[in-house]
């Protein structure tokens, strides 16, 4: 059993218990350590509370989180929005919410566990708990993924990753007024010298990183923007945006609680995947909408 103990601080006042954890703990999704809260694993000063239990300064919290258990990594019939599809590869619009391959917390309900029981076949470059897997968005962000039915597709595929020739653009949500209509961050990104479990812009030993931005809509405390990757860095995007003062709404770790919109996980959308196929030769290029969270979101906005 792994017990973790934190103090809140004044500047987590008011936040919900969940999105406290899943800051302080970002190893795990937020609905794994839900179920840890309703599981009574969780307590605020000696006492269970639930989930949106809202902290005050000095709250004591305690999680005893479980040993990792063996993944037995299963096919499962869950419904896939599925994009394209021949016989060496697919596009998949991922749902917000849904992790991308099996890891601890995270056993089941996986976009691989979906694949297992709709591919007869998926390549095993990445090993045997992420088959298929060529690149991966995060947990709470939404939006299009390339997987790979056999190796060949998948060696032309990480080629063009490793090239930085495959064209990916999301459309962000982020905190304040960005006042340039566009913009690049170009700042390396590694694993934070404190929070070993975060990314952040670190010189030095960190690997280059590279986004594009430019801005769609202003908002009221808000701006909209389609972020291009030149590089595909662990949450390169969430650190970019939040090292220029403009994290994602709600992003439970580079950002604050959105008390606001009152969203669970960043506000990130692959909108748009672009690749040549490996084995045709032809430039393919995919575009899926909004979420209609995301969406709704935004419909809030303009009227505020």
């Amino acid at each position: 059993m792994d017990r973790q103990i934190f103090k809140v601080e004044r500047e987590d006042e008011g936040e919900r218990l969940d999105s406290f954890l899943a800051r302080k703990i970002d190893r795990y999704s937020r609905s794994y350590l839900q179920k840890l809260i309703d599981d009574n694993r969780a307590e605020v000063n000696n006492r269970p509370v639930k989930k949106n239990y809202r902290l005050g300064e000095g709250d004591i919290v305690t999680i005893d989180v479980p040993e990792p258990r063996e993944i037995d990594l299963k096919p499962q019939s869950i419904q896939l929005d599925i994009v394209y599809e021949d016989s060496h590869l697919l596009v998949v619009n991922k749902p917000a919410g849904m992790v991308v391959h099996p890891a601890a917390g995270n056993y089941e309900g996986t976009l691989v566990n979906a694949l297992l029981a709709h591919c007869d076949r998926l390549s095993q470059i990445n090993g045997e708990y992420r088959p298929g897997i060529v690149h991966r968005i995060d947990k709470d962000t939404s939006g299009l993924l390339v997987v790979a039915k056999n190796e060949k597709t998948h060696r032309g595929l990480a080629g063009q990753l490793k090239e930085h020739s495959i064209k990916r653009i999301y459309i962000a949500l982020v905190r304040g007024i960005v006042e340039e209509d566009r913009g690049t961050v170009d700042a390396p990104i590694g694993r934070h010298p404190v929070h070993r479990k975060k990314m952040w812009v670190v010189p030095g030993s960190s690997k280059n990183a590279v986004t594009h931005f430019k801005v769609l809509k202003r908002y009221p405390g808000y701006t909209l923007i389609e972020a291009r990757l030149e590089t595909g860095r662990t949450h390169q995007i969430r650190v970019h945006m939040a090292y220029i003062g403009h994290p994602l709404a709600g992003d439970p770790v580079y950002g604050k609680t959105d008390r606001t919109l009152e969203v669970e996980g960043q506000l990130l959308h692959a909108a748009v995947l672009g690749f040549i196929h490996p084995v045709t030769g032809e430039y393919m290029e995919f575009q899926a909408p909004l979420p209609v969270v995301f969406a709704s979101i935004l419909k809030k906005l303009s009227l505020m």
